[in-house]
Formats: structure tokens, C-alpha cells, sequence
């Protein structure tokens, strides 16, 4: 856990609103009464939300608090999916088979839910080439790819050539 939970003496603040290992409310009750009655069933006091007003207390055993805390937090950590960039090379003189190729390579990167970075790399002096052939040439690869995207970072020089990233999206 990355926060640190309080229980039983480290808890200070005056009253607590109390719930039981079956989710059954105590209501608001005294921190000393709250000792007494966690001391009572031969439980723990835990508290697990100090930022409420009255901050709230769970009466149950501090193992098995910690068990479903970490157990939460693997779930969650397993339902998040985090997004890389997947980056695809292209030249200028690359071949229509090779293209449709990294077409279907985009496509598939795009269906994981990544975003796609597309390199038009441009060596030695074609870099100096027309813009507007160069943007064509960038043009003529997003044709290919059939998923749905949207461009999420439109077509720029960078020091390799020319870069464009798309991500999964609706409108082309």
C-alpha cells in the first residue's frame, strides 16, 4: 500500500464514524468508545477514509484489511492499460507490398490501442525534396491503413524526415 494506514492507538482525532467487518453502521462514536468496542469482538480499528467528516473507521482484522486492499490494487492494475507509441518506418522508394505490409502492422498496433508514430525517413539530400511531394509520399501510406484513426499530431519535419502520429479514432 502506498499510503499509510492508522489503527487502533494511532488514530487521534475525537470521534470516528464507525462501521463493523459486515458493513453494519455504528454511527458516530468516540474514539475511546471505538477502542472499547474493536477490543470487545477481539478486532482492529482501522481507519479508512481520514478525509471525511467525521473521518470513518472500520472495525475488522488489520490482516485481512490489508489482503483486500492489495488484492484491489492488482485488479485495478490489471484493468489499466497504458498506451505506448509504436513508431513504423517508411521511405519514399519503399514499395507498395512493403507498404501495405506496415499498413497492416499500423492497423494492428492501432486495435491494441496504441498510438502510431510514422516515420517518412529521408536520406541525405532528399531531405531538400518538394513539401508537397514529400507530403504525398505520407499521404499515400495513411490511404492504406484500413482501421479508423485520427491524426493526433499532424505531419512535421523532425530530424529523421517527416513524422505523423495517429492513434484509434473515428474520423479519418
Amino acid at each position: 500500500m502506498t499510503k499509510r494506514t492508522r489503527i487502533n492507538q494511532q488514530i487521534t482525532v475525537p470521534e470516528l464514524r464507525v462501521i463493523t467487518e459486515t458493513g453494519e453502521n455504528l454511527g458516530v462514536l468516540s474514539c475511546g468508545e471505538a477502542l472499547a468496542k474493536a477490543g470487545e469482538l477481539g478486532l482492529d480499528l482501522i481507519e479508512v477514509s481520514p478525509g471525511a467528516t467525521p473521518p470513518v473507521a472500520k472495525i475488522m482484522d488489520f490482516g485481512k484489511y490489508q489482503y483486500l486492499e492489495n488484492k484491489k490494487e492488482k485488479v485495478a492494475k490489471l484493468k489499466g492499460h497504458t498506451t505506448e507509441t509504436k513508431t513504423l518506418q517508411v521511405k519514399i522508394g519503399t514499395g507498395e507490398h512493403d507498404l501495405q505490409l506496415k499498413a497492416t502492422k499500423a492497423t494492428a498496433f492501432l486495435g491494441e490501442g496504441h498510438r502510431v508514430k510514422i516515420d517518412l525517413f529521408l536520406p541525405g539530400r532528399a531531405k531538400y525534396l518538394d513539401q508537397k511531394f514529400l507530403a504525398e509520399r505520407l499521404e499515400r501510406f495513411l490511404r492504406l491503413i484500413p482501421a479508423d484513426y485520427k491524426v493526433a499530431d499532424p505531419a512535421k519535419k523532425s530530424p529523421k524526415g517527416w513524422t505523423v502520429v495517429i492513434e484509434k479514432g473515428t474520423a479519418k
